[in-house]
């Protein structure tokens, strides 16, 4: 059984070589003024890198920001490790510029939720209470 007195913890995390961190801070924060226990990683960070800070940190769910086009290769890079380090029950969640097609595909291959542009720091923050628990 779950812990549901322990905060759900969120590492907002920005893969690949896109600079580009406004929207992924403002979700950060906005997440953390929600409540939730919030990680940033910073920019240039790669799917290794994302995946041992999961670890390390115990978060509950991660949010990857791609501004790249590369989310493709991305998300399942990051749902992939998750899987080989036993933490396959993070959920992964995710914006950007993500094209409406890529996004029946990205789902089937464990991403939980996208977010495109336009979305509303209230409407994401609600999702992840909706869908993030505490792990076991």
């Amino acid at each position: 059984m779950a812990d549901n007195s322990r905060k759900v913890r969120i590492l907002v995390a920005k893969p690949g070589l896109d600079g580009h961190d406004r929207g992924a801070k403002i979700i950060a924060r906005a997440l953390r003024d929600e409540g939730f226990e919030v990680i940033y990683t910073g920019l240039h960070q790669t799917p290794e890198m994302i995946v041992s800070t999961a670890v390390q940190e115990d978060v509950d769910g991660i949010g990857l920001s791609i501004m790249s086009g590369a989310h493709m290769t991305l998300f399942p890079a990051v749902i992939d490790l998750l899987r080989k380090e036993g933490a396959d029950d993070v959920i992964v969640f995710g914006g950007g510029i993500i094209p409406d097609p890529d996004i029946p595909q990205l789902k089937k291959m464990g991403v939980s939720e996208i977010f495109t542009p336009g979305a509303t720091t209230g409407s994401i923050a609600r999702w992840v209470r909706e869908n993030v628990r505490p792990r076991s």
